[in-house]
């Protein structure tokens, strides 16, 4: 058995607009955002998902509760889903963090975290869905960090390639969550 997973980012958020990478502050969907997360809910109506499972964070949340709202779809809030914590930097432009990536693989940011640390959660995360999603498929909302995680985890990407030359971004990334996993995962 598998799970299937799609994959998809919040919506645009006000710091996005501004060229700040939010980290772990909470983030608020902007005008434009709001509107792609009705979208979301438009293009995927329910898909066939058992449950939508999103970051913690403000704006993971808000996409998908604008995208499912009155419970059309369940939704679970699971903090190992966080984008990557900047620590101090937190709120600093994007082009920072995007120019230290490489640096912060291993190495947490000062006060924060590492990418490392990201890919340990989400490995963590996808053992849950292993041993009790087994056979659903699941839409996951959360942040550029995880879908990092996801392709590692789940396709062998090297880590640094992927911090190097992210992927472009688009729409619903699948993914399969084999039933011998994680015996056949990435480390």
């Amino acid at each position: 058995m598998t799970v299937e997973i799609v994959f998809e980012t919040h919506s645009t958020t006000t710091d996005n607009e501004a060229g700040v990478a939010t980290g772990w502050l909470p983030g608020e969907l902007s005008d434009s955002g709001r509107r792609q997360a009705r979208e979301l809910g438009e293009r995927r109506p329910g898909d066939g998902f058992a449950a939508v499972f999103t970051s913690d964070l403000r704006r993971a949340v808000q996409t998908a509760r604008t995208a499912y709202p009155g419970g059309r779809l369940p939704i679970h809030q699971d903090t190992r889903l966080r984008e990557c914590d900047y620590g101090d930097l937190n709120g600093t432009p994007h082009r920072h963090i995007a120019a230290r990536r490489l640096q912060h693989i291993d190495v947490p940011f000062p006060g924060g975290q590492s990418y490392r640390q990201v890919v340990t959660a989400t490995h963590a995360f996808l053992h849950d869905l292993a041993t009790g999603w087994d056979g659903d498929r699941i839409l996951v909302i959360a942040h550029s960090a995880n879908q990092w995680a996801l392709e590692h985890l789940l396709t062998s990407t090297p880590l640094e390639a992927l911090l190097q030359a992210p992927p472009a971004w688009r729409p619903g990334r699948r993914y399969e969550l084999l039933g011998d996993w994680p015996s056949a995962a990435a480390g």
